[in-house]
């Protein structure tokens, strides 16, 4: 039996339901998946199942090299070290920038209350939490800083997955981290802000390293 769809367009349907399977780590690291597989799986044909397939890869959420199966990515130790440097270095300068004007982007308040919303129920919450940081960024004046973020987003969001699906930090420990930032800057201290930002993403660098440790004794 085919598993059911939202009403949506097909290729957006698969896509959205590949990515929360891949974000809840439904889908584990290191799996491979294959048109094939995916079209018999939601009941579509194999051009709609290649054009999901294609959108995950350009977001990096899943890899493909050229004749090859598609697979989700494999974070080891050093990925994830540089990835959270780098995702430290381009969200605290976009978040500096927003403090200095003391304005939150209108999108990333909607994805915070969303987010609040996911800890009053206890539901997960990744989709909220990647939300959240996309808009922080896109919010800020600079598209170049926006389009570097763009690219390290798809691993990012396999973090902020394994996050969730190991529980590593809770609905409402995120949201509290974020409602900081938001303080900081809508009280225009943009040092405040940066601190607090780079605080986020290594403690919860800290706390995806001492899973991948404990998983890989």
């Amino acid at each position: 039996m085919a598993t059911q769809l939202k009403t949506t367009s097909l290729p957006e349907a698969v896509y959205d339901a590949l990515r929360e399977r891949i974000l809840g780590a439904a889908i584990e690291p290191g799996a491979l998946v294959t048109e094939s597989a995916i079209a018999l799986e939601y009941g579509v044909a194999r051009p709609t199942a290649k054009a999901a397939l294609e959108r995950l890869v350009s977001e990096g959420l899943l890899t493909r090299r050229a004749h090859r199966t598609a697979r989700v990515p494999e974070l080891g130790r050093d990925d994830i070290i540089d990835l959270f440097e780098n995702r430290a270095t381009v969200e605290a300068a976009a978040i500096s920038a927003l403090a200095r004007r003391g304005t939150i982007p209108p999108a990333a308040l909607d994805a915070h209350r969303a987010l609040l919303e996911r800890a009053r129920l206890d539901e997960s919450f990744a989709q909220e939490d990647i939300a959240f940081h996309r808009e922080l960024v896109a919010g800020q004046p600079s598209p170049r800083l926006a389009r570097m973020h763009a690219l390290l987003m798809g691993e990012i969001e396999l973090c902020i997955g394994q996050v969730q699906a190991y529980h590593l930090l809770t609905a409402r420990d995120v949201a509290s981290q974020h409602q900081g930032i938001l303080n900081a800057i809508e009280a225009g201290d943009h040092a405040d802000a940066t601190r607090l930002t780079r605080e986020h993403i290594a403690g919860t660098r800290e706390r995806l390293l001492a899973h991948y440790d404990s998983s890989h004794d």
